[in-house]
C-alpha cells in the first residue's frame, strides 16, 4: 500500500455500501467498478473460515466474521427452510432428502464441523462419477450464499454502481456460477434496452433511456492457458458495461433480475 501513497485509497465495505463509500470519499463519481463475486482461495485453504467441504474446519463461512454463521442455520433451521435454501441457493435436487438427513442428524449431536456436515451429504448422495464434483459442492454453495446474504448484496451492488459511475465508466462483474450469472445479465440486458419480458403476456417494460451500453454482448470465460496456470478460473464469466449520460433509473425488482427466492419470497 504504501508504494501507492497518494493514488490508493482504501474502504472497507459490503456491495450494498458502495453509494455510503463513495460518498464518503473524495469523489463524486468514479470511473471505473469491479465486482469480483468469488472466493478468494486463501479462504477456501484455511479450514479455520469454514467454507471448504474438503479441509476441516469449523462450520461458519461468515465472511464479515459477525453474524449468525453455517452452523447456525444448519443446526436451528426447519428441515423445510433447509430444502428451500439448498434448492434455490444451490440448485440442488436431493435438498429435501439432504435437509431431512442433516435434521435427523443433528437431534443427537449438533453440526459444528465442516467435514461432519459434508460425511453426511455424501451418504445420502449417489457416489460421484470421475470428474464429477464432490456431492456436498451445491449445498456448501448455498449455505454459504445465505449466510453472507449474497445475492442481496448483488442486488443492490448493481444498482448502486449505476448511481457512482460517472458517464464512460465501467462495470466489471465476475460471477462463478448460473444463479449470479443470470442476475447480471438480466440487469445489463434491462438496463441498456436490450431486454425481454420474462412473461410475453405481460405489458411492455416502459422505455427509458439506456444507462448502459454492452461492452460484451457474451460472458467472457478464462482461455486455456489462463486455466493451466488457474485451474480455479474455470467457471469465472465475466461482463462489462459502459455507464452512458442517462440518469439512474428507479430500482428493478428482483424478480426482474431473475433473483432466487427462498419459499416463494424475494427478500429484495
Amino acid at each position: 500500500v504504501q508504494a501507492f501513497s497518494g493514488r490508493l485509497s482504501l474502504y472497507e465495505g459490503s456491495f450494498s455500501a458502495i453509494r455510503q463509500m463513495v460518498a464518503g470519499s473524495d469523489f463524486e463519481q468514479v470511473d471505473g467498478i469491479v465486482f469480483d463475486l468469488g472466493l478468494c482461495s486463501t479462504q477456501l485453504d484455511q479450514a479455520e473460515r469454514g467454507f471448504s467441504f474438503r479441509l476441516d474446519g469449523p462450520l461458519d463461512m461468515r465472511m464479515s466474521q459477525s453474524g449468525p454463521s453455517a452452523a447456525d442455520l444448519v443446526n436451528e433451521l426447519s428441515e423445510a427452510e433447509l430444502a428451500d435454501i439448498l434448492f434455490a441457493y444451490g440448485e440442488e435436487r436431493a435438498s429435501r432428502r439432504i435437509a431431512r438427513a442433516i435434521v435427523a442428524r443433528r437431534q443427537s449431536q449438533p453440526f459444528e464441523r465442516t467435514l461432519d456436515l459434508a460425511d453426511v451429504i455424501q451418504g445420502v448422495l449417489p457416489r460421484p462419477k470421475p470428474g464429477q464434483a464432490h456431492p456436498a459442492t451445491r449445498s456448501f454453495q448455498a449455505l454459504r450464499i445465505a449466510v453472507n446474504h449474497e445475492f442481496d448484496e448483488l442486488f443492490m451492488g448493481l444498482h448502486g454502481a449505476e448511481e457512482v459511475l460517472a458517464p464512460g465508466g465501467l462495470l466489471m462483474v465476475v460471477t462463478f456460477h448460473s444463479l449470479e450469472d443470470r442476475m447480471v445479465k438480466r440487469f445489463l440486458q434491462l438496463r441498456s434496452g436490450h431486454g425481454q419480458n420474462a412473461n410475453r403476456f405481460a405489458p411492455e417494460m416502459q422505455t427509458s433511456k439506456p444507462t448502459f451500453d454492452l461492452v460484451t454482448r457474451k460472458a467472457v470465460s478464462a482461455e486455456e492457458e489462463e486455466l493451466s496456470q488457474n485451474p480455479r478460473a474455470r467457471s469465472a464469466r465475466l461482463r462489462v458495461g459502459r455507464r452512458t449520460g442517462a440518469p439512474a433509473l428507479k430500482s428493478l425488482s428482483a424478480k426482474d433480475l431473475g433473483m432466487p427466492s427462498i419459499g416463494g419470497k424475494r427478500r429484495a
